[in-house]
């Protein structure tokens, strides 16, 4: 199958080439390096690979590109930490309607034409921004209140998207969810500004990455945003990955919304001080409580049986284990000055 990828050079989008690339896809992959520059991937040396720098906006480039494509991942947004949907909250609003629109027009004139099959979009946990019912299922969404936040009700308008292609030019569709994705491949994002968490700057926002590099600069006590009594799913970038590949290849997946996450739920509290453990053993363990953004979701606990019965995807990865792979990454990375 030969597979479009926008925002390929992304968090996620790295993690999926590369699972798509594993499976015996053929795969093109689209990115303009707006969120970190220029990035040299190792799926770059990978033979069914092509990579193509443009703009998701493009619709002639896309156009061209799904000319002989069988799906498409929508993948492509402004996206960044908690800070940075606070700080753009207009400007992510306004980019990623412009690249929905596009992807959109686009995969309804390929479809049109006979040869797209269908479009996969990636959409966000945030869509359940509002809810009330936990674990949340697919469903949900459309049941609570918007998301208030900018972010979350674009990603819920993604979702629209779908509905509106599939009733009126009936283009097949896959909505994918997921859930705090960790991993390696997170920096600086070129547009975040740096803000004061207790005696450290930072620029990223992104919990597991930011608590990491407060204790490996030796913040004590650690600062935490809120009480630390945030649930969360931290969701392996592989398994991840996977469960998007399975969205993909399985025919159970046409015209389906699918929540992709771990089981596990861990809060912020739980998350810091598995990560003091690791990098200062035997020490106690110190922490105050800083003000939480606006938008800090409080509970964010997913039903992940639908993706299990129509998929049998499970994300099997340990929050142990992936912060053994995630620790040594950030270390470097603060050495080399990337985050």
């Amino acid at each position: 199958m030969k597979i479009l990828v926008t925002g390929a050079a992304g968090f996620i989008g790295g993690y999926l080439v590369e699972e798509l690339l594993q499976a015996g896809h053929e795969v093109v992959g689209l990115d303009n390096f707006s969120k970190y520059g220029p990035l040299r991937q190792r799926s770059l040396e990978q033979p069914g690979y092509r990579f193509v720098e443009g703009d998701a906006k493009d619709i002639a480039l896309l156009t061209e590109l799904l000319s002989d494509a069988d799906q498409v991942v929508a993948g492509a947004a402004r996206i960044g930490g908690i800070s940075y949907f606070h700080e753009f909250a207009y400007d992510l609003l306004a980019e990623n309607e412009r690249v929905t629109a596009a992807v959109f027009d686009a995969a309804i004139a390929a479809q049109r034409r006979g040869t797209l099959k269908k479009i996969n979009v990636i959409s966000s946990s945030m869509v359940y921004e509002n809810a009330g019912i936990w674990p949340t299922p697919e469903g949900e969404q459309r049941r609570c209140p918007p998301p208030s936040s900018t972010y979350g009700f674009q990603k819920l308008a993604t979702e629209y998207y779908t509905q509106g292609a599939w009733e009126q030019y009936r283009l097949p569709y896959t909505i994918i969810r997921p859930f705090n994705c960790i991993g390696v491949g997170e920096r600086r994002a070129l547009c975040e500004r740096e803000v004061l968490s207790g005696n450290v700057r930072l620029a990223m926002s992104h919990v597991v990455p930011d608590l990491i590099q407060k204790v490996l600069k030796g913040q004590d006590p650690l600062h935490l945003l809120g009480d630390g009594r945030q649930v969360r799913h931290y969701t392996y970038g592989g398994d991840l990955a996977r469960g998007i590949r399975l969205c993909i290849e399985r025919p159970e997946a046409v015209n389906q919304d699918f929540n992709l996450s771990t089981a596990e739920s861990t809060t912020v509290l739980q998350l810091a001080q598995l990560i003091w453990d690791r990098l200062r053993p035997g020490e106690p363990f110190r922490y105050v409580c800083d003000d939480p953004y606006p938008y800090d979701v409080q509970k964010r606990v997913p039903d992940v049986a639908k993706a299990e019965r129509l998929l049998g995807f499970r994300a099997t990865t340990p929050l142990a284990e992936v912060l053994d792979v995630v620790i040594p990454w950030v270390r470097r990375q603060v050495e080399y000055g990337n985050i």
